[in-house]
């Protein structure tokens, strides 16, 4: 196949773009690099089949040659980048969405949208299955990253129960893993950065609020297996394996053998209490689960911040090769 890959440039993007490579497709990588780096897809440049074009989703973009699966991942996804940029990230969620279906349409392609969990908000009812409506406030500020979302669904099935597009849903759960920026504000990567700098690891609230964590290998598998799919979804992809917040710190304090110990502040606004994915839709229809245990991922993720000191977001120079002139 050639896939587009919107967002190709940024952590789960990149690994994506990598294992459709690994197993013989074509990659289109379509990013703006407002958030992706181009570290993240140097290594890919000189293998045949990618390409990567500079553009952005929520106005014009030139996609060149045939396409036969979509893939929409682009949005700013941490908390520091869609409180930065919040009508981008509406943007991305509504007219981005739509151009990358219209794309889509156009070519007969597969379209799969990266929803997320954050649809669920803070969630009444645990663990958390595709039919539940989530718990969501539509004008705190987690609003706009939430709402997106949930607009983007909508105009997925919208365009798959009136034009007939071969659309599918996944919601994402927190996923983790090398290539995370060390600023992007989520909990493993500012864990692990405090941990290896000897700061105090920053916990909010009492630290007993939980979170279920994916390693990015697991997550990419079950992406892959959604666009080989006909599947409309909604499917969660996550790990059901749930720790406290708390519990993650100390553990990446043991894991980094680091001794800075662990700060407690107020718990922000909206933030949810417990999230765990329910996932025998994605067992049963999808044949995936998750298989790389927290400990492991860990240690893999700690060992690549190590060796790799986090730099600044930096797009590629356009004169260089695999861009479009």
């Amino acid at each position: 196949m050639r896939v587009v890959v919107a967002g190709g440039s940024g952590f789960l993007g990149s690994h994506l773009c990598e294992a459709l490579l690994s197993r013989g497709d074509a990659v289109c990588c379509l990013d703006d690099f407002s958030s992706g780096r181009a570290a993240n897809i140097n290594h890919l440049m000189p293998v045949p089949g990618f390409v990567c074009t500079r553009g952005d989703v929520t106005t014009r973009f030139r996609v060149f040659g045939h396409v036969d699966a979509v893939v929409h991942l682009a949005s700013p996804a941490s908390p520091p980048d869609y409180q930065r940029w919040p009508l981008q990230t509406l943007a991305a969620g509504s007219r981005g969405t739509e151009n990358l279906l219209l794309l889509a349409v156009r070519h007969r392609a597969r379209f799969v949208l990266a929803s997320t969990s954050e649809v669920y908000g803070d969630p009444a009812v645990h663990p958390q299955e595709e039919e539940y409506w989530g718990h969501v406030n539509p004008v705190g500020p987690r609003s706009v990253y939430d709402e997106a979302k949930r607009f983007a669904e909508a105009l997925t099935m919208a365009y798959r129960r009136s034009r007939g597009a071969a659309t599918g849903i996944v919601r994402i759960f927190n996923t983790y893993g090398p290539r995370m920026r060390a600023d992007d504000g989520r909990v493993v990567s500012t864990f692990v950065r405090q941990a290896l700098d000897r700061e105090a690891l920053t916990v909010f609230g009492d630290g007993s609020q939980t979170r279920s964590l994916c390693y990015v290998d697991d997550m990419v598998r079950g992406l892959l297996a959604m666009v080989d799919s006909d599947l409309p979804g909604p499917v969660n992809l996550g790990n059901p394996g749930e720790r406290t917040v708390r519990e993650l710190a100390e553990l990446v304090l043991l894991i980094t053998g680091s001794d800075s110990g662990l700060r407690f502040l107020p718990l922000p606004v909206d933030d949810p209490v417990r999230r765990r994915p329910a996932i025998t839709r994605a067992r049963e229809e999808l044949g995936w689960q998750p298989q790389v245990p927290l400990e492991e991922g860990l240690r893999r993720t700690v060992a690549w911040f190590a060796a790799r000191p986090d730099t600044p977001v930096q797009a590629p120079d356009p004169s260089t090769a695999g861009w479009p002139s």
